[in-house]
């Protein structure tokens, strides 16, 4: 379905169902980064971390908003924030109270888009923010052993992946497999590349909720809130998407 058999180990990208190989790939990542035991211990030994240990879920979204509203007004704080403090806090380890899924594109720098400086945000980079099962596993990690609050997937305007997809030309070396991962959201939205890239980035939040027992198990528990958001490169505004 949509040519995903052609690339055994990608997740299916529809959003709508869990796909078995992402559970596969994301066991493959973790025991080869951590190994499963590690990584439990890492779970349950992990001390409470500071940056978002009180934080609830909405108070973590309230500060990205807060950070992007400062952002696009021109008062940014993290860049006043003494860098040596930083970071001797996070040489030894990390707290993050958010997890961000963002394309790679230079034109979207996360932190500055919410005003938020080192430590403060998990982020994860590839081109049209696609969830491959490497990346659920990033994220997975981000919010079990990292404890971050929220997990945004971040689309941005003229987005150079969706727009190649849409368009299905050939491209060299291995910049075609991005494309089967953004067909559903084409699909769904046809040529509009606005509504494209909305569309890819709903789904993305919905497949990474839906084939992840680790986030999704967060979510239902209350520990986790996962959105999926539009960054508008103009503007600089971000917006959530419903």
């Amino acid at each position: 379905m949509h040519g995903f058999m052609q690339h055994p180990g990608v997740a299916c990208g529809c959003g709508g169902c869990p796909d078995a190989t992402a559970d596969q790939g994301r066991r493959r990542f973790l025991c080869s980064a951590l190994g499963g035991a590690a990584l439990a211990a890492a779970v349950s030994s992990a001390e409470p971390a500071s940056a978002q240990s009180t934080m609830a879920p909405d108070d973590a979204l309230k500060a990205m908003m807060d950070g992007n509203r400062r952002f696009i007004e021109g008062r940014l704080q993290s860049l006043n924030e003494d860098l040596s403090i930083l970071k001797a806090k996070t040489a030894e380890k990390q707290e993050p109270f958010a997890a961000v899924l963002s394309c790679a594109d230079s034109r979207v720098p996360v932190e500055f888009v919410f005003d938020q400086s080192i430590g403060q945000l998990f982020v994860v980079r590839v081109a049209g923010n696609i969830a491959t099962p490497e990346i659920i596993a990033s994220l997975e990690y981000g919010v079990a052993v990292l404890g971050a609050r929220l997990l945004m997937v971040l689309g941005h305007s003229n987005c150079g992946a969706v727009k190649a997809t849409i368009d299905g030309k050939a491209v060299p070396g291995q910049i075609g497999a991005l494309y089967a991962p953004i067909w559903p959201a084409v699909n769904a939205a046809g040529n509009d590349l606005d509504a494209a890239i909305d569309a890819n980035a709903r789904m993305k939040a919905t497949l990474i909720s839906r084939s992840s027992t680790v986030i999704g198990g967060a979510t239902r528990e209350g520990k986790l809130k996962v959105v999926a958001a539009r960054y508008d490169i103009a503007s600089g505004a971000v917006s959530l998407l419903g």
